[in-house]
C-alpha cells in the first residue's frame, strides 16, 4: 500500500476521478464543509493530505499555517503544484511516522486516509498528544459496512444491475483486498466500535458523527442512486477534552 499512489498508471486513473479536481467535485464535502471547526489564526495538520485540496481550505478560512503530510511523493508534488501557498508546508511522510510534536495544532484533519492504517488506536494516541487543549480531530473514513464488503463491490446479476451489498466478517478486523482503478490494494477494516470507541478510550468527546450520503442534487443521477443504499464513508468530529482542574 505504501507505494501504491506511487504507481505512475494508478496514479494516471486516480488523476481522472471527479475528486481529483476540487473539493467541490468530491461528494462528501458538501456535509464535511458544514462540520469543518473555525481555523482563523490557527495551527492545521493534515494526515494524508493528497493533492492538498484541504490544506488550501484551512488558508482560505484563515489559518495561520498548515502542514500536509502523505506518504506519496507524487501527491505531495501535485499538492506542491495545485495548492501552494506561503502558508501551506507539504512533507513527504506516512502518517504512522511523523513524530508529532506536543500540544502544537489546533486542528487535526484527515481524508480518506485512516482506512489505510492498521493500529488505529495509535493515531488516535498521537492526534491527542499533538492537539492543543480543546483541539479538534476531524477525519473521514471508509464506513465500516463498505469495508467489510467482499471486494467492496456489489453483487451484480447477469445484466451488471446491483443486486445487494454483501458484507461478511464484520467483526473480523484487519487487513482486506480489494481493486481500486485496476489495481490490487491492500486496506484495514474496523468495526464503528473500534473506530468511536477508541476515540473515547484516548480521551476524545465526540462531537459529531455523519455518514456521506449524495447531495439531494445527486440522488437524481441514475449512476448515483445505489449509492443511497449502503454508507462509503463515515465523518466524525471530536474534541481533545478540556484539562480537568488541578484543584479538584
Amino acid at each position: 500500500m505504501k507505494n501504491i499512489y506511487d504507481d505512475e498508471a494508478f496514479f494516471k486513473e486516480y488523476a481522472k476521478m471527479e475528486r481529483s479536481q476540487g473539493l467541490n467535485k468530491a461528494g462528501e464535502w458538501y456535509q464535511l464543509k458544514e462540520i469543518f471547526p473555525d481555523v482563523k489564526d490557527k495551527n492545521v495538520l493534515d494526515l494524508g493530505c493528497g493533492y492538498g485540496w484541504h490544506c488550501k481550505e484551512a488558508v482560505r478560512r484563515g489559518a495561520k499555517s498548515v502542514l500536509g503530510i502523505d506518504m506519496s511523493m507524487k501527491m505531495i508534488q501535485e499538492a506542491e503544484s495545485r495548492n501552494a501557498d506561503e502558508k501551506i508546508t507539504y512533507r513527504n511522510c506516512g502518517i504512522e511516522e511523523y513524530e508529532y510534536p506536543m500540544n502544537a495544532y489546533d486542528l487535526v484533519i484527515s481524508n480518506l486516509a485512516l482506512h489505510y492504517i492498521e493500529d488505529l488506536k495509535s493515531v488516535y494516541k498521537n492526534v491527542y498528544k499533538t492537539l492543543k487543549e480543546s483541539g479538534i480531530f476531524l477525519f473521514n473514513i471508509e464506513h465500516p459496512s463498505f469495508t467489510s464488503g467482499v471486494y467492496e463491490e456489489w453483487i451484480r446479476d447477469d445484466q451488471g444491475k446491483a443486486l445487494y451489498w454483501p458484507i461478511d466478517h464484520y467483526f473480523y478486523p484487519g487487513k482486506r483486498e480489494t481493486v481500486f482503478l485496476g489495481k490490487k490494494v491492500m486496506k484495514y477494516h474496523h468495526t464503528l466500535t473500534q473506530i468511536l470507541n477508541g476515540l473515547l478510550e484516548c480521551g476524545f468527546e465526540i462531537e459529531h458523527v455523519e455518514e456521506a450520503l449524495p447531495s439531494e442534487e445527486a440522488r437524481s443521477l441514475l449512476w448515483m442512486q445505489d449509492e443511497m443504499r449502503r454508507p462509503m464513508m463515515l465523518m466524525v468530529k471530536a474534541k481533545k477534552r478540556e484539562t480537568v482542574d488541578k484543584r479538584l
